[in-house]
């Protein structure tokens, strides 16, 4: 049994890939922070259901706190590594930036360090479309340029990617980064537009629409994006042999068995299509404020999802509608419940 050592299982994207994992018959250990950056309770919700699987074992502890992260990768001895763990969102990277160093940078440095250690087949860590950053060209390509990042999250992904590029070429570890489109979907984070719309909705509270709707973005259903990072995780980057060139398209390094891929729906849809979504699955109009564009935001993003296509077969595909409609289903059974019982 191939033993995946996964960081962040208690969070939004790192639950689903753990569960996906242990349905493939994987070993995983999951390592979490727990931190209050959103509702710790659903966080050890998920990493309650987790613990249920025999497969599946999990250490709580700070990416920063390289005891206990060595201690747990040591002591699991993985065959693969997926980085998913480590300090989200745009805006609250504009309120305490520092902790985005420590995760993100600091953090980062350590699993790499340990994957090093342990010569894995396969190191896959997680990035984001942010990187692009004020490039305008789109759908995004993988071999754009993304050297103009807007915000301190981005930027940290960013250093991310190149710190990835220098293990892979000087130890010779396969390494592939994956650049996430705005996931959404069932167990999703407090803080992302989809949870935050219907729960001001359903509570009759009014939601802030940004740059007054004229934003576009690539929205990803999550099961799209496990099945992109299952698949990815069987065809690490093999480096270039002397003299042989990188297809056309490809983001592999011509001197390291690296490789960046974007994950996304390469569908760019309007918010406010989005938000009308949102009010026909609830059956309830939403009170729109709306507002001005956020400080270090952008107004679209788009991914081309090509070589995700050309290594895996695989493209998503799930229609923003059904995904708003499964996250409904979601919402309303974790949480109207509750609701519920607190007005009677």
């Amino acid at each position: 049994m191939k033993r995946i050592f996964v960081t962040g299982t208690a969070g939004f994207i790192g639950y689903h890939v753990a569960q996906r994992l242990l349905a493939d018959g994987f070993a995983v250990h999951g390592f979490d922070g727990m931190t209050d950056y959103y509702d710790v309770a659903l966080k050890q919700r998920r990493h309650g259901m987790l613990l249920q699987h025999p497969s599946f074992a999990a250490t709580e502890g700070m990416l920063e706190d390289i005891a206990t992260l060595d201690a747990a990768i040591d002591g699991f001895a993985p065959d693969i590594i997926i980085h998913l763990a480590g300090q989200a969102g745009v805006r609250y990277s504009l309120e305490n930036p520092r902790s985005y160093i420590d995760s993100n940078v600091v953090g980062t440095f350590n699993v790499m360090e340990a994957a090093r250690r342990h010569a894995v087949e396969h190191l896959m860590m997680a990035s984001t479309s942010s990187v692009y950053g004020a490039n305008t060209d789109m759908p995004f390509a993988e071999i754009h340029k993304a050297d103009e990042q807007l915000t301190i999250y981005a930027a940290t992904k960013k250093a991310n990617e190149s710190m990835g590029h220098a293990y892979a070429h000087l130890w010779n570890l396969p390494t592939t980064m994956f650049r996430f489109f705005t996931v959404y979907g069932p167990w999703g984070r407090p803080d992302l537009a989809l949870f935050k719309f219907v729960d001001a909705i359903l509570d009759g509270r009014p939601i802030d629409i940004y740059n007054h709707g004229e934003m576009f973005r690539d929205f990803t259903y999550i099961d799209d994006l496990v099945q992109g990072i299952r698949l990815l995780m069987d065809v690490p980057p093999v480096r270039p042999t002397d003299g042989e060139e990188v297809p056309e398209g490809d983001s592999l390094s011509p001197v390291a068995p690296y490789r960046v891929v974007n994950i996304g729906n390469s569908d760019k849809v309007r918010l406010l299509d989005f938000v009308d979504a949102i009010e026909d699955c609830l059956g309830v109009p939403a009170k729109r404020n709306y507002i001005d564009m956020q400080k270090g935001d952008v107004p679209a993003t788009w991914a081309n999802a090509d070589l995700l296509r050309r290594l895996t077969g695989y493209q998503p595909q799930t229609d923003f509608r059904d995904g708003i409609a499964r996250f409904v289903a979601w919402f309303e059974d974790y949480y109207q419940k509750g609701r519920k019982a607190g007005a009677s």
